[in-house]
């Protein structure tokens, strides 16, 4: 049996650390944005380990740095991460009689990250969701540790150098267009950006933001339907 939990372990660290490396850098990335935006380290370290979610937490810093109401944030956010109800409903048949306990812990720990490897591992056979949860929270340490060691790092870097200002605008940008891998993303994007500059002209403070976003989230979910719809109609022709 100890030799057992050792290999559990063992293959969970080996499918993470791929994930870590990655995050590392951008958490040390967040850390110092959250640093100039005011946030102390425990803070920073609080909103890793309650939120868990590095593209929500770049959208939270950037919306408190433009003084964006709290009700705004938590709202954007909720939409943000309304994507992780179709990930754990992908990864809910490999967990057929667990326990809620275990099922809320490893819910905890689910990202686009170890969703990926973590259905990549299950769907080739043999990965035990014990080794799925030792991914999960090796990520989520990494994730935790290197956004505090980024804001106590952003205490000795200047406000403005080494680019940090535009930081955030680059990071959303790369996000952005590794996203772009069809048409229907493009047009959405677009959508998006269209959107949001309407709003931002017509409506006051940052409601623009949840404005946008829901049009543009509505705008794709209907323009995927018909091309599917479509799709169906040729092959049946």
């Amino acid at each position: 049996m100890p030799h057992l939990k050792g290999g559990i372990v063992t293959a969970g660290l080996g499918a993470a650390w791929p994930i870590c490396l990655g995050y590392f850098p951008i958490g040390l990335s967040m850390g110092v944005l959250a640093q100039k935006c005011g946030l102390a380290p425990w803070q920073t370290g609080l909103m890793s380990l309650l939120v868990f979610a590095g593209g929500s937490q770049f959208i939270a810093i950037a919306m408190l740095g433009s003084g964006a109401s709290v009700a705004t944030i938590v709202a954007t956010t909720f939409m943000v991460n309304l994507r992780h109800l179709l990930m754990s409903s992908a990864l809910s048949v490999h967990f057929p009689g667990v326990s809620r306990r275990f099922l809320a812990l490893f819910a905890y720990g689910v990202t686009d990250e170890s969703f990926g490897v973590n259905m990549a591992r299950f769907n080739q056979g043999g990965w035990d969701r014990r080794s799925a949860l030792v991914l999960n929270h090796t990520a989520n340490l990494t994730w935790i540790m290197s956004t505090v060691l980024g804001a106590f790092l952003g205490e000795f870097i200047p406000a403005g150098a080494l680019g940090i200002d535009y930081a955030l605008t680059g990071m959303f940008i790369c996000l952005l267009v590794f996203q772009l891998r069809g048409k229907i993303f493009v047009a959405t994007a677009l959508v998006a950006g269209f959107c949001s500059v309407i709003a931002y002209l017509l409506l006051p403070g940052n409601a623009y933001i949840m404005v946008a976003s829901c049009l543009a989230a509505t705008f794709g979910f209907c323009l995927r339907r018909i091309v599917r719809r479509q799709g169906r109609a040729l092959e049946r022709a």
